[in-house]
């Protein structure tokens, strides 16, 4: 794999796209790279990983932690621009492990929609994600493709100069 990660990282698979992707890449930069994420947390939910597998913030080099800050704030912006008025939050949250195995860090940008929260009894935060994922929906392909197209133009909305989402 591209990414350096080894045969076995989901993570780097599905960025140097020898795991088919829902949705496609949203946005690479330099060091990081947005895309859809593949489980059960709902249509919306994005991941931010570094193009580099790492397996720790501690491991980021200057210019990867330079870049991250602007880049989440930039990914929860177009998250929330995206849902609409159904978003009550924008959670993000690292996630490392895999069967107690650190693995490629991810962060986990997802919004709480108020239909989510309501089906899985008012739960939110990591409550709701656990629900979410014991439920085990995996979202529409076409619905994925369509939020994508709608991230992407929020993406590019809150583009700097020079950059916008793929």
């Amino acid at each position: 794999m591209t990414s350096g990660g080894g045969r076995d990282c989901l993570a780097c698979g599905l960025t140097d796209g020898t795991v088919p992707l829902p949705g496609g890449t949203l946005l690479r930069t330099a060091y990081w790279t947005v895309e859809h994420c593949v489980g059960a947390l709902g249509v919306g939910t994005l991941v931010v990983k570094p193009l580099r597998h790492i397996t720790g913030v501690h491991e980021l080099d200057t210019a990867e932690s330079a870049g991250l800050g602007p880049l989440i704030t930039r990914v929860t912006a177009a998250v929330r621009a995206a849902v609409g008025d159904e978003c009550e939050q924008v959670y993000v949250c690292l996630w490392s492990h895999a069967g107690r195995v650190p693995g490629h860090i991810h962060f986990v940008v997802q919004p709480a929609r108020t239909p989510d929260v309501d089906r899985h009894g008012g739960a939110y935060g990591p409550a709701l994600q656990m629900a979410m994922l014991a439920d085990g929906a995996l979202p529409e392909p076409g619905a994925v493709e369509e939020f994508c197209g709608r991230v992407r133009r929020a993406l590019d909305e809150g583009a700097p100069d020079g950059d916008s989402a793929i």
